[in-house]
């Protein structure tokens, strides 16, 4: 199978650390979405088995298919939303409002309104919007450094001298030199593992207009903009040209499917999704979808396994996850300044962009991502406002005509 010709250290290990960085990043905020309703040890449990499921099928299926790395994630702003909105719901009427929101994901995709908008966000400005969402994980990597700096001087160390002589196993090796250095020190929390297995519960549906208003409508905005918007952004600024339409009507399909066991929203992952889609993953870009593929098969055991697998994942102290989630994502970041500020004419309104995505503000209920590509596009359309587009050949700003006369002279000069 070609699959596991393609498949290599650098890029399972991706997979491993996208997972890794998924879900012990928001995982509490899951639990707490499922408790405001009321939610048992089981139905919890059920949660994790539905979006693990969830997740891992609509990622290392696509990918299979199209050989392009494909990365679906839960909504963590819509998770947070949950846990604030949901008290006085009931679980079944939370489940309805699920639903809902996975009908207006699929019919956002088949209509094709959501990708035809992004078609309209300029690059530099979809690169700075990448860029502001990753470069809060890279600046938390140096912020654990206030609590657990022999742990990131360690790991950062590792890091730089693996790019150096050893440029594919460079985040593997750092990786493996943290687990090490905590387990050596004791600080792996082994006590949060419960070896059980997860199995699905049903829950019937009640819709009202109340969960209709307060939590499907909520939720199906923030996820659109705080997790599908950065999602894309990360899938163009890795030069893969995958069918957007598509991907967030398969996310809204197994959302839809997986709703009454606990699946709240499935969506583009744009963190994830930029570690397994970067250099360090693999050098050849066509074989990263093995990455995508690994972490998506690492999404369907945790969903067997449930308990088991997340209090693994989460006895990794929170340091070594912020310092290895930082580390990885640098060659993203990097690249997104590089192609924001490239432009000229975008330059401004990227950095605009860039800077009220990283402030992480929250307006009406919805993420920076959105705030920020809504100022950037202000900014652009009040910078080009009555100007008229050049013509051909009258593109030239007067410095450029002045260097290109001066050149023609001297190369006049020396031909003399």
């Amino acid at each position: 199978m070609r699959f596991f010709k393609d498949l290599s250290l650098s890029a399972f290990t991706a997979g491993f650390v996208a997972v890794l960085v998924g879900f012990t990043s928001s995982v509490a905020i899951v639990f707490q979405a499922a408790q405001a309703f009321g939610a048992t040890p089981e139905m919890i449990s059920s949660w994790m088995w539905a979006l693990g499921i969830g997740m891992g099928l609509a990622s290392a299926l696509p990918s299979l298919w199209w050989r392009k790395p494909v990365m679906i994630a839960w909504s963590t702003p819509g998770a947070a939303v949950l846990a604030v909105a949901g008290a006085g719901f009931s679980m079944n009427e939370a489940v309805g409002a699920f639903i809902v929101c996975a009908l207006l994901m699929t019919l956002a995709g088949a209509t094709g309104w959501f990708e035809r908008v992004m078609n309209r966000i300029p690059m530099a400005l979809a690169s700075a919007l990448l860029a502001g969402v990753l470069a809060r994980f890279g600046l938390q990597a140096f912020v654990a450094a206030q609590t657990a700096l022999p742990l990131v001087l360690l790991m950062l160390g590792c890091y730089l001298l693996g790019r150096r002589f050893a440029p594919r196993y460079a985040v593997p090796l750092t990786l493996l030199a943290g687990i090490v250095f905590v387990a050596a020190r004791g600080e792996l929390a082994w006590g949060a593992v419960h070896f059980d297995l997860a199995l699905p519960l049903f829950t019937m549906p009640t819709f009202s207009w109340q969960a209709v208003v307060s939590l499907a409508l909520p939720l199906f905005v923030v996820t659109m903009a705080s997790q599908n918007l950065p999602g894309v952004a990360a899938i163009r600024a890795a030069g893969y040209d995958l069918p957007v339409s598509k991907l967030i009507t398969i996310s809204g399909l197994f959302t839809l499917v997986l709703a009454p066991f606990g699946a709240f929203a499935l969506n583009l992952s744009a963190i994830t999704a930029a570690i397994c889609m970067g250099r360090e993953a693999h050098e050849d870009p066509a074989r990263r979808y093995t990455a995508a593929v690994s972490c998506g098969a690492i999404y369907v055991v945790i969903g067997l396994f449930g308990a088991a697998v997340t209090g693994l994942l989460t006895a990794f102290p929170k340091e070594l996850v912020a310092t290895i989630a930082g580390l990885a994502l640098l060659g993203t970041i990097g690249g997104g300044l590089a192609a924001a500020v490239r432009d000229e004419s975008h330059r401004e309104a990227a950095l605009i962009t860039f800077l009220v995505t990283l402030s992480g503000v929250t307006l009406l209920g919805i993420g920076s991502a959105f705030w920020g590509v809504v100022a950037g596009a202000l900014a652009l359309a009040i910078q080009q406002l009555g100007r008229k587009k050049a013509e051909p050949g009258k593109d030239i700003a007067p410095a450029c005509k002045i260097k290109q006369e001066e050149a023609k002279a001297a190369t006049g000069k020396n031909s003399k």
